[in-house]
């Protein structure tokens, strides 16, 4: 069973950083994705990054140079490192894997291809 747990979250002001962990526990596909989406009130959910188990990574527009997805291959957590954080970057964080590779195709960040979510980590950023 797939369980997916989402820590790491709070309140920082514009310009800091904090790191997000998904526990990842019972992801055994040989070939899998994690990714990180969000959400902020009243806006859709949006892709934020993915990692696959080759390694391989993807971003969205809006983090690419402050953003960076990791994961220890060992226990199958997946991080995110969010550094020079700005209020549109306010959000509930969720983690999300899949069965498969990365594509590298406008689905890799797509939330309907992923079916097992986490509940969530609140991350505030103030100006």
């Amino acid at each position: 069973q797939v369980q997916l747990v989402e820590s790491g979250g709070g309140s920082v002001q514009s310009g800091g950083s904090l790191r997000l962990s998904c526990s990842g526990l019972g992801v055994t596909y040989s070939s899998y994705t994690m990714a990180w989406f969000r959400q902020a009130p009243g806006k859709e959910r949006e892709g934020v990054a993915a990692i696959d188990s080759n390694g391989r990574t993807t971003y969205a527009d809006s983090v690419k140079g402050r953003f960076t997805i990791s994961q220890d291959n060992d226990d199958k957590p997946c991080y995110l490192q969010m550094n020079s954080l700005t209020p549109e970057d306010t959000a509930m964080y969720y983690c999300a894997a899949r069965a498969g590779p990365l594509m590298f195709n406008a689905y890799d960040l797509y939330d309907k291809h992923f079916g097992f979510w986490g509940q969530g980590t609140q991350v505030t950023v103030s100006s």
